[in-house]
């Protein structure tokens, strides 16, 4: 077949890739240095499959490109993962970048009818209000359940495979059971295939991603409580975490849930809870807030920095300045995604209380990140910082534990 793959992030690269095994597949960006970068056979991502894969999978059929023209010749499949985002203004996601790729689609393939399947993560009805739109039955949604910088490794065994749409429409139905064969022809034949409607499958993916965040959530409020009562949280944890109803995963603490995903979709999620009752979804909303505002008070507490009262001091003498030296702005150990980290929440805080912030993060190629120093000498960036602050704790950190605030408890995500 000829597929073509709009949007080559996590989501679009993995899938191309997964694709081009079997098929011809045309990916198109408008990011120049990333179609650059993958005709070089680089990952313009960190996900080490996928580097692997560019750098030595033979016979792979894929074909980046920046022009729509080539990459929407003669195909006969549409796969799109444009980026999405929720927009707090309009309390709904930005789906203008899908809607662009989407309306470039359908210019390139005008008179003939192809099933554009949207991986991009969209609110609640959004897949049915395209065919009022555009006027067009050739929309499909399947959603897409992978963890950061193991995008490949999670499309090649997937949990399941969900694909929704309306199937009283021959030609959907058909192009549902197509895109589902090729997924399900690389991962597997015990893989579980689910067909339903497409506002079942835009909740499902809403639905997933909220509960993993509210799992986050918990484990933080618990690791919250443990400290201010002076408790080991490992152990109540532990303790907690061997129900196998519960079982001993997704319990690490952390700053707050971040990242490409939960952060946006739990807030969707409770937008499309207009005129439906509810309290769980924006109670979780809320601690994800909460957390962050107490991670920034403790941190504040062993820096001893006392806000108006440190900046005064004593006999009206201005205190010493303090230092927050915030280590990785990234999500996680061994990604490259600073989007929505929850850290970047915490040092928002810390600023507004009047402390200094610097930052040490290699991978960031800019002096300042929103207007905090940016240090690439990490033994300056000990010195300087009166405590360190960790989201995640690696072997170049460790020696400096004494100043270091972090709620990391077994060295993993």
């Amino acid at each position: 077949m000829r597929i073509t793959v709009v949007g080559l992030g996590y989501v679009g690269l993995s899938l191309a890739l997964l694709l081009s095994e079997k098929d011809e597949v045309r990916g198109l960006d408008v990011d120049e240095r990333k179609i650059a970068l993958l005709k070089e056979g680089k990952s313009p991502i960190k996900d080490p499959l996928i580097e692997d894969w560019l750098g030595h999978r033979e016979g792979l059929r894929f074909h980046p490109t920046l022009d729509p023209e080539e990459a929407y010749k003669d195909t006969e499949m549409v796969v799109l993962a444009a980026p999405t985002d929720y927009d707090p203004r309009k309390n709904y996601f930005d789906t203008s970048r899908l809607e662009e790729a989407i309306e470039t689609g359908l210019r390139m393939t005008e008179g003939r009818k192809v099933p554009f399947i949207i991986k991009s993560t969209i609110p609640f009805g959004y897949t049915a209000s395209l065919k009022e739109k555009y006027g067009k039955d050739v929309f499909l949604f399947s959603p897409e359940f992978l963890r950061e910088s193991h995008a490949l490794e999670d499309n090649l065994h997937p949990s399941r495979i969900i694909v929704g749409g309306d199937f009283s429409d021959p030609f959907l139905k058909e192009g549902a059971a197509l895109f589902a064969s090729l997924l399900k022809s690389q991962a597997g034949q015990g893989t579980p295939v689910l067909f339903m409607g497409s506002g079942e499958a835009e909740s499902v993916k809403l639905f997933a991603n909220t509960y993993l965040a509210l799992r986050v959530a918990f484990f933080n409020e618990l690791d919250t409580f443990c400290e201010v009562r002076g408790l080991s949280s490992s152990e109540v944890i532990k303790g907690v975490s061997l129900d196998p109803r519960i079982g001993d995963f997704y319990n690490n603490p952390s700053f707050g849930y971040g990242g490409y995903c939960l952060p946006k979709d739990t807030k969707q999620l409770r937008a499309n809870f207009e005129n439906v009752p509810e309290t769980l979804i924006s109670a979780l909303v809320e601690s994800n807030r909460t957390r962050k505002d107490f991670i920034a008070e403790r941190t504040l507490e062993k820096a001893g920095f006392f806000g108006e009262e440190h900046e005064r001091g004593e006999n009206g003498v201005p205190g010493k300045e303090v230092v927050v030296g915030v280590y990785r702005l990234t999500m996680k150990s061994g990604s490259d995604n600073f989007r929505s980290s929850s850290i970047q929440g915490v040092m928002k805080r810390i600023k507004a209380k009047g402390a200094k912030v610097i930052v040490y993060e290699p991978i960031l190629k800019e002096s300042s990140f929103f207007g905090s120093e940016v240090l690439r000498d990490f033994d300056r960036f000990v010195q300087e910082s009166d405590v360190i602050l960790a989201n995640r704790v690696d072997e170049k950190i460790r020696p400096y534990m004494g100043k270091v605030y972090t709620r990391d408890l077994y060295g993993r995500d």
